[in-house]
């Protein structure tokens, strides 16, 4: 709708977690270095934590992108946490292509076992990855504990990574989960974007889009001030914000997004109710 009045030729600021529209900021280029060196060195359980919006599915989504190009590279990918350990069993086997339906939880650890330690034995990496872990409950989170027991001498079968937001550390931090926590070989962190970060998170996210850098900005400084206060700097917020001010400002066939049509979408989405935090130098 607005991708002709601005000249673009796909929507920058779209909800969905493409790995096309990644913006490398430091800390997600560590992150995602931490995981794949996690995946690549075999070390077991990896975590990734952070509040809501920072950007953990789309991180996840470029790691099996690059998994992808790895022939040598299985993985089952869970994106619902919600699960009973069986049920968590049948979901993983199932997604590494292997018959479940119908199986106990015996039969199911038995299969996989084999599964793994064949895919081992041929010097081939199995990962299991787990989004929105912080749902896990403690016997699914002691029944990976227990998979990964699956090693040889020299190395791990399974790698574990699970991603999910700060409730995944409480969890971790837990007496009765002290085992798993102690075999975490690798853990990072993901956060807001400080204003700098944000603005050139979002001319990123425009000429990823087609946005010609020879002409005048389509977001006005002060909407981009506008933009990194009500957000508080969280990707998925920042995206929300720009998206429907592109919207609104194609609605008053205006060439540029102010700062007054950031703050008319905040008031619209409740935003407002946020006092602006203080700019980052």
């Amino acid at each position: 709708m607005y991708k002709a009045h601005f000249h673009l030729k796909r929507n920058p600021f779209d909800l969905t977690p493409d790995p096309h529209c990644f913006v490398p900021t430091p800390r997600h280029n560590e992150a995602l270095a931490a995981l794949y060196y996690g995946v690549r060195r075999h070390k077991g359980f990896v975590v990734v934590t952070g509040e809501v919006g920072t950007g953990k599915t789309l991180l996840l989504r470029c790691l099996l992108r690059l998994l992808e190009n790895s022939k040598d590279i299985a993985y089952a990918y869970l994106f619902n946490s919600r699960l009973s350990p069986t049920d968590f069993l049948q979901y993983v086997l199932s997604d590494f292509g292997l018959p479940a339906s119908g199986k106990n939880k015996c039969e199911l650890l038995i299969d996989l076992s084999k599964f793994l330690v064949n895919r081992g034995s041929n010097g081939l990496t199995s990962v299991v990855i787990v989004d929105e872990a912080h749902d896990l409950s403690a016997d699914t989170l002691e029944e990976l504990r227990l998979l990964s027991n699956l090693e040889t001498a020299e190395d791990k079968l399974v790698q574990i990574i699970l991603a999910g937001q700060p409730e995944l550390d409480q969890k971790l931090d837990s007496v009765e989960l002290r085992q798993l926590k102690q075999r975490i070989a690798l853990r990072t962190q993901l956060g807001a974007l400080n204003a700098k970060q944000t603005l050139e998170y979002i001319e990123q996210r425009l000429r990823i889009a087609g946005a010609d850098s020879s002409q005048p900005p389509i977001f006005s400084a002060q909407a981009i001030d506008q933009v990194y206060s009500y957000s508080r700097g969280f990707p998925r917020l920042i995206n929300t914000i720009c998206e429907n001010a592109l919207i609104s400002a194609y609605a008053r066939q205006s060439s540029t997004v102010t700062g007054r049509i950031i703050e008319d979408v905040a008031a619209e989405f409740r935003l407002d109710a946020f006092v602006p935090v203080q700019q980052n130098p």
